[in-house]
């Protein structure tokens, strides 16, 4: 996939380009529909397909003051587009200026002067531009004028409800890793560096390696089933996310106890892969305690994740 970071790098029109456009946090399964359309589209008509987002995310220059959290990072997101089979990407800089951009004139000068685009490929309620005045109808009569088509896709879902950012990042907010994954197409997944920690993981027994996680939403604080992959490797894990109350914490940290594993993991980047809550954090009255509750965990991490594989996330 070829990654234009403005489109001022973009030299001429792209071929025959078929657009889509959106801010796609999550890539969740309707975000990949879309992607499929679009493929389909430029394999019909000899193009190129090209999807056109923002960075940051709209949300977090019109709106500082909300407690938004992005459900992938950006260069998360990136490689999940790349993993759709998108021709190209072209990720616009947001700022209030851009954000004031009249509708039609985004169409005129970025999307059909600079890309190209003859055909753009768009949600049942796709609204951009000022004051969102860029919709369906401002499309189709610009479409009939520029000579591009515009495509507008039904609601997505699963036959009961459509699917959305906002409702990925609800349940994930609640722990339900295992009812986000099929509105995602994919387990979700946290990754990071291993970082130092306070050592008490390996001083009961149960080794942990301490995540920086470079997600900003994480899942609700509990105890998890989990894959953990790095360098191709995927191994079968526990995960806690919380503040260690047993031993009064006072920081949100990311801890992962690789089944099975001895080895040194600092300074590597995990992915965390979650496949199941199995229960919530909780403050133990002594160690020994938190030694049997974590020896439960682990075998019921063992049950949960003896038959189950990551879901391939590329199409």
């Amino acid at each position: 996939m070829i990654v234009f970071r403005d489109v001022a790098e973009i030299s001429g029109p792209l071929s025959n380009a078929v657009v889509t456009v959106g801010n796609f946090d999550g890539v969740h399964q309707g975000h990949r529909e879309i992607f499929r359309r679009v493929r389909a589209a430029a394999t019909k008509s000899g193009g190129v397909s090209v999807v056109v987002t923002f960075i940051p995310h709209p949300l977090k220059v019109l709106s500082p003051e909300r407690d938004f959290r992005l459900i992938t990072t950006y260069a998360e997101k990136e490689r999940l587009i790349a993993e759709s089979g998108i021709d190209c990407l072209v990720t616009l800089p947001f700022s209030r200026e851009f954000a004031a951009l009249p509708a039609a004139v985004f169409v005129r000068d970025v999307l059909v002067g600079r890309i190209g685009m003859k055909r753009l490929v768009v949600g049942y309620d796709y609204a951009f531009g000022r004051n969102r005045e860029g919709g369906v109808e401002l499309l189709g009569r610009m479409g009939r004028e520029m000579n591009f088509s515009v495509e507008v896709l039904d609601q997505i879902g699963d036959g009961e409800t459509g699917f959305s950012s906002s409702m990925v990042r609800e349940r994930i907010g609640a722990g339900d890793v295992r009812g986000v994954a099929p509105l995602l197409g994919r387990h979700f997944s946290v990754g990071g560096t291993v970082v130092h920690g306070l050592h008490r993981g390996r001083k009961i027994g149960f080794p942990t390696a301490n995540i920086e996680a470079e997600e900003e939403l994480l899942p609700q604080p509990g105890v998890y089933a989990v894959k953990v992959e790095w360098n191709g490797v995927v191994r079968d894990g526990a995960c806690n996310i919380g503040d260690n109350p047993t031993f009064r914490g006072t920081r949100l940290t990311v801890e992962v106890h690789v089944l099975d594993f001895e080895g040194d993991l600092y300074g590597k980047t995990l992915r965390i892969h979650f496949i199941e809550r199995i229960r919530e954090e909780r403050k133990y009255p002594d160690v020994l305690s938190l030694i049997e509750a974590i020896q439960d965990d682990v075998a019921r991490c063992r049950d949960i994740l003896r038959d189950v594989s990551l879901i391939p996330c590329h199409d």
